[in-house]
């Protein structure tokens, strides 16, 4: 990628978005682990004995990233890593509003708001809207990053 959008002035502000994004997210999950693995178990995606072990990894790893793309370390890692996370959300989400099946997104922690199915449904398309934005800028940080590839990371 070349041109304005590869510029390293644009890359370090996409790259402290979505780390906050990410941040943002993480806390509130790890900060209720029991909340977030009834978020994952209503998605109905997967199996029981891996609900509990996803609530606690997931967001970590989320963490992890978004403060690797913040300090700049291991950015592409980071951003391949994210960017496989929210690929996953997007199917997720996409695959229970196929079925009509309203889940709360549980992505930045359990709601505790009471919502009618209308309305869960209307924010799982937001929600996918949104993880395809930031789709978008985890391709800007890899398409402008690709020509420090050399280091591995």
């Amino acid at each position: 990628m070349s041109g304005p959008l590869s510029s390293p002035w644009l890359t370090i502000r996409v790259q402290f978005v979505l780390a906050a994004v990410f941040v943002v997210a993480a806390v509130g999950k790890i900060a209720d682990p029991p909340g977030f693995a009834h978020e994952i178990h209503n998605y109905a995606l997967v199996p029981g004995v891996a609900v509990n072990a996803m609530a606690i990894a997931l967001p970590w790893l989320e963490l992890i990233c978004g403060l690797a793309l913040f300090v700049g370390l291991a950015r592409r890692s980071a951003a391949r890593i994210l960017g496989v996370l929210l690929v996953v959300f997007v199917i997720a989400l996409g695959i229970n509003l196929a079925r009509k099946r309203p889940v709360d997104c549980g992505c930045f922690g359990t709601s505790k708001v009471e919502k009618t199915t209308e309305e869960r449904l209307r924010d799982m398309k937001w929600a996918i809207a949104r993880d395809a934005g930031l789709l978008l800028l985890v391709g800007q940080v890899l398409g402008a990053t690709r020509r420090d590839a050399g280091s591995g990371l």
